[in-house]
């Protein structure tokens, strides 16, 4: 028979015992491998999503992505052009730094820092308004007509002490001056 002691061959134990164990094991095997696959995909995908089930197909990103770049304004040629009257243009021009005294510029109704300025009179105001002064740029940076300029100097000139005759039309001027001749 043999000459090898009966302990020499030691049977190979299993890890699995009852079946119980069995169960566990072949649950863990499927269950592992999937959390790890979630778990990686989360790490991975941690940036803004952009497609189905995000908010990019939202109204507000929409609204976004669409805003025009640009506008085009059609206008009827022989409709009259819209005049601004000074205190309009003081509003939407002139304010911004004659109403708090920003660089040096004389403050709206301040008769101290309007007399000596009123005193050169009205083409001097309306040639530093239309060519700039100090930190002033010409025109104060604006779109308005050299008229409708002037009729903001007047109107901030005249709150100031000043005493200015509102300037004449250009229409107007052009009609007086054909018809002196």
């Amino acid at each position: 028979m043999s000459d090898q002691p009966a302990d020499a061959h030691e049977e190979h134990g299993n890890l699995i015992k009852t079946p119980r164990q069995l169960i566990w094991t072949v649950i863990a095997s499927f269950l592992v491998p999937i959390t790890v696959i979630i778990m990686l995909t989360q790490c991975v995908n941690q940036d803004e999503r952009t497609g189905a089930g995000s908010d990019g197909m939202g109204t507000e990103a929409i609204a976004q992505r669409l805003q025009p770049v640009g506008t085009v304004e059609l206008r009827d040629a022989s409709a009259p052009a819209v005049v601004h009257t000074g205190e309009q243009v003081y509003q939407g021009q002139c304010a911004a730094c004659h109403g708090a005294g920003v660089a040096g510029a004389p403050k709206f109704g301040d008769a101290a820092a309007w007399g000596p300025r009123v005193a050169t009179g009205y083409d001097a105001l309306l040639n530093s308004a239309l060519k700039g002064k100090g930190a002033m740029a010409p025109q104060a940076g604006g779109q308005f007509s050299d008229y409708e300029i002037g009729r903001a100097v007047v109107y901030m000139a005249n709150h100031g002490g000043g005493k200015l005759a509102e300037p004449a039309a250009p229409a107007a001027a052009a009609s007086a001056a054909s018809a002196a001749n």
